[in-house]
């Protein structure tokens, strides 16, 4: 009985520790752990999205990503690994411009980034700030802000915002800044779907896009308002986990 008492108290001191956390480190952690945690580092995680095939191999910090897409004629098959990127068509080798290897690595590396999500927000690359605590239909909510350094890639300015369940530490929501020819664009995103393969958490998302002038901190807002419009939805088919 005193056993039990203690290990009460411990669990209520967590619960309380957990409900008040305001170090994005932690946060992020507390993520990745509830999703998957060490199932990530060493695993292979097969799905298809938008008529494409995707192979993700991780065995510690050696991975190799793939993108299997085919024709009435063709196979292509880009591989993206420690080494770089490479293509090939039919089983054979083809050149690729560097600026085509740059450009079909970060579109490979992007499909799998969001598939895998949490796991890649502890990237070196990558800076957490904690930037509050929300309520978002019905769910209370961390707010997470990441940028990255430079040497995150091409795509290194753009933004995300990540509102992560104060409860169940899932992404429940979140936003993102990217580049355009004329600017800045902007989408948010709602997940829905949740299912566990192999001990791994994915989720699809409703992919959400402002309708006039707005910037990345009035997305909450305009979501909450219902003045975001749906743009399409990110579907992850066919999953397994190795």
């Amino acid at each position: 009985m005193k056993n039990l008492i203690i290990v009460s108290i411990v669990a209520v001191f967590m619960t309380a520790c957990n409900s008040n956390l305001t170090d994005p480190q932690k946060i992020i952690d507390e993520a990745i752990a509830s999703s998957g945690g060490e199932k990530y580092l060493n695993s292979t995680v097969e799905f298809d999205f938008r008529d494409r095939h995707y192979i993700a191999k991780r065995n510690g910090g050696i991975f190799s990503y793939e993108r299997i897409t085919k024709d009435s004629v063709n196979t292509t098959h880009d591989f993206l690994s420690n080494d770089g990127f490479r293509r090939e068509v039919n089983g054979s080798v083809v050149e690729v411009a560097d600026s085509m290897k740059t450009r079909y690595s970060a579109s490979v590396n992007s499909v799998v980034y969001f598939a895998l999500l949490p796991y890649g927000l502890n990237d070196a690359s990558v800076q957490k700030k904690f930037l509050g605590e929300t309520q978002l239909e019905g769910k209370n909510q961390y707010v997470v802000e990441v940028t990255f350094t430079q040497d995150g890639g091409e795509d290194h300015e753009d933004i995300f915002i990540y509102w992560i369940n104060k409860n169940e530490f899932t992404i429940d929501y979140m936003a993102y800044s990217f580049a355009e020819n004329d600017g800045e664009g902007y989408r948010f995103r709602k997940a829905y779907n949740p299912r566990m393969v192999n001990g791994i958490l994915f989720f699809d998302y409703i992919n959400y896009k402002p309708t006039g002038e707005a910037k990345l901190a009035d997305l909450e807002e305009l979501f909450r308002k219902g003045e975001l419009e749906e743009l399409s939805k990110i579907e992850l088919l066919n999953i397994q986990v190795q």
